[in-house]
């Protein structure tokens, strides 16, 4: 910041919970660390026109510090930020990290995303590593769904495992990938039904 450069810090949560760190319940002590700069919030509770105009100074650089929920995810583009500090990185989903993360390093500035997670679990470890070793959307998007399970397919469950009656799309990915692709190989193949 001190060389004109910006920050996103963002958060799970936008009110505190048990479950970790919050955008307004970390606000003050951020304002209070960092006085001499301009610390904002950004989150779903606040109006169109408040997330706007709360944009608009970030991307005018009256900003320095902008404290987000999920929400930056996508659509966000400011050259400027050039770090990001994601906190109890163990509670987003490795493609929403991976989007996120793709805020940043969008200018020719050297950027970097640093995930701090509280978790002390190695299913959490391996995830997070995942992000560190890979920034291809397709192998993450394959790893997230290994980890948290694909979800419902027509409800609105978004991880865990469905109930299906046979097979399992994590154990049997290679499977359901062939069988895709036979079924695109067949429906190249049919001929459209004439009319007479």
């Amino acid at each position: 910041m001190e060389k004109g450069e910006q920050a996103y810090l963002v958060y799970p949560r936008v009110e505190n919970d048990s479950s970790g760190k919050a955008v307004l319940k970390e606000v003050e002590l951020l304002r209070k660390i960092f006085a001499g700069f301009r610390v904002e919030v950004m989150h779903g509770k606040l109006s169109a026109s408040e997330k706007e105009q709360v944009m608009a100074l970030f991307r005018a650089n009256k900003i320095h510090i902008l404290m987000a929920s999920s929400l930056i995810e996508v659509g966000v583009d400011v050259p400027n930020a050039t770090v990001m500090i994601v906190e109890n990185a163990e509670q987003f989903g490795l493609a929403q990290l991976h989007q996120l993360r793709g805020r940043i390093g969008r200018g020719s500035k050297e950027s970097y995303c640093i995930l701090v997670s509280t978790a002390k679990n190695k299913e959490a470890e391996e995830r997070l590593r995942v992000l560190e070793q890979t920034g291809d959307g397709f192998k993450i998007a394959e790893a997230d769904m290994k980890f948290r399970g694909p979800g419902e397919l027509l409800g609105q469950q978004q991880s865990g495992m469905p109930d299906l009656k046979f097979g399992n799309l994590i154990n049997d990915f290679d499977l359901v990938r062939e069988a895709r692709r036979i079924a695109i190989q067949i429906l190249k193949s049919e001929k459209p039904a004439t009319v007479a």
